[in-house]
C-alpha cells in the first residue's frame, strides 16, 4: 500500500467514525425535536416546530439560557486570568520548576465525580473543613447550594479549579514560542515589566488566547457534568443551564421532543457565536 492509499484510508476511518459517532446522533437529534413522544420506543407524532414554539414561551428556557451564559463567561474569564498568569510565573526559571510544571495539571486529570464528591465534603455543613475554618475565623457561615449566588459560584469555583491547569498549560506553550531576543530588546529600550505584558506578551499570545477562549465557551456552555453533579440545577432552577434543562425535560419528564428541541437550539445558538467569533477575532495564519 503507497504512501497515497494509507492516507485515503485513515481519512476514511476518520470520515466514518465522525459520521456514525456525531454526525448521525446529531441528525437524529434534530429530527426527534419535531415529533412529540414519551420515550424511545412509542410511536413519535408529527408535530413540526410545536416543540420549538412550546419551548420558546416557556420561562425556564430563557432562565437555563442567562444561567449558561453567566457560567459560561464568569468561568472563561477566571480561567483566563489565572491561566495567564500561573503560565508566567511557571515560564520563568526556579528551581524544582518541572516538578511544579508537572503538579500544576492534577486537577484537569482528576476524575469530575472525584472533585465533586471532595468539594461537597469540604463545604459539608457538620464536618467540611472549609466549614469549620469559616467558623473558627468567626465569618458568617455560607449556605453553598441553599441560595442562587452561592449556587452558582460553586458550580463557577469547581469549574475554574478543574479547567485553569488546561488553559495554563496552552497559554506556557505560547510563551515558549516567543524569542526571548524581543524581551531583551525591550529592556534595552528601558520598558517596564507591565509594558512588556501588553505590547509583547498579549499580541503575541493571541492566536492562543483566540483558540482557548473558543474551546472553553463552547465546552462551559455545553457544560452538563459539573452542575448535574454538584447542584443538578437548583436551587429552583438557579443553575440549571440548557444542558441540563434538556437532560431533565427528556429523562425525568419524558418529553422527548422538547428536550431535543432544546439541545437543537443551544447547538444553533452556539454555531451563530462561533461564526460571530470568528467574523470579529479572525485567527492570523500569516
Amino acid at each position: 500500500m503507497n504512501s497515497r492509499n494509507t492516507i485515503h484510508a485513515f481519512l476514511g476511518a476518520g470520515m466514518l467514525v465522525t459520521l456514525v459517532l456525531v454526525i448521525a446522533p446529531v441528525l437524529y437529534a434534530v429530527s426527534l425535536s419535531f415529533y412529540q413522544s414519551s420515550s424511545f420506543v412509542d410511536t413519535p407524532t408529527w408535530v413540526g416546530f410545536g416543540n420549538y414554539v412550546r419551548v420558546l414561551s416557556e420561562p425556564e428556557f430563557w432562565r437555563a439560557l442567562w444561567n449558561g451564559t453567566v457560567y459560561a463567561i464568569g468561568t472563561i474569564v477566571f480561567q483566563v486570568v489565572l491561566g495567564i498568569g500561573l503560565a508566567l510565573i511557571l515560564n520563568q526559571a526556579f528551581p524544582g520548576r518541572a516538578l511544579v510544571r508537572g503538579l500544576s495539571i492534577l486537577p484537569y486529570l482528576l476524575p469530575t465525580v472525584v472533585v465533586i464528591l471532595t468539594f461537597k465534603w469540604m463545604v459539608d455543613g457538620s464536618i467540611g473543613i472549609v466549614t469549620r475554618t469559616i467558623e473558627a475565623l468567626g465569618l458568617p457561615a455560607v449556605n453553598w447550594f441553599e441560595t442562587p449566588v452561592a449556587a452558582m459560584a460553586s458550580v463557577i469555583l469547581v469549574s475554574v479549579w478543574m479547567w485553569t491547569p488546561f488553559v495554563t498549560t496552552c497559554f506556557l506553550a505560547g510563551l515558549q514560542t516567543i524569542p526571548g531576543s524581543v524581551y531583551e530588546a525591550a529592556r534595552v529600550d528601558g520598558t517596564s515589566a507591565t509594558q512588556r505584558f501588553f505590547h509583547i506578551t498579549l499580541p503575541m499570545l493571541k492566536p492562543v488566547l483566540t483558540v482557548v477562549v473558543l474551546l472553553r465557551g463552547i465546552w462551559m456552555f455545553n457544560k452538563f457534568d459539573v452542575i448535574w453533579l454538584l447542584t443538578r440545577g437548583g436551587p429552583v432552577g438557579s443553575t440549571e443551564n440548557l444542558a441540563v434543562l434538556s437532560y431533565t425535560r427528556a429523562f425525568n419528564e419524558f418529553d422527548i421532543g422538547a428536550g431535543a428541541a432544546i439541545a437543537t437550539i443551544s447547538f444553533a445558538i452556539l454555531s451563530a457565536v462561533v461564526f460571530v467569533y470568528f467574523r470579529l477575532f479572525p485567527l492570523d495564519t500569516e
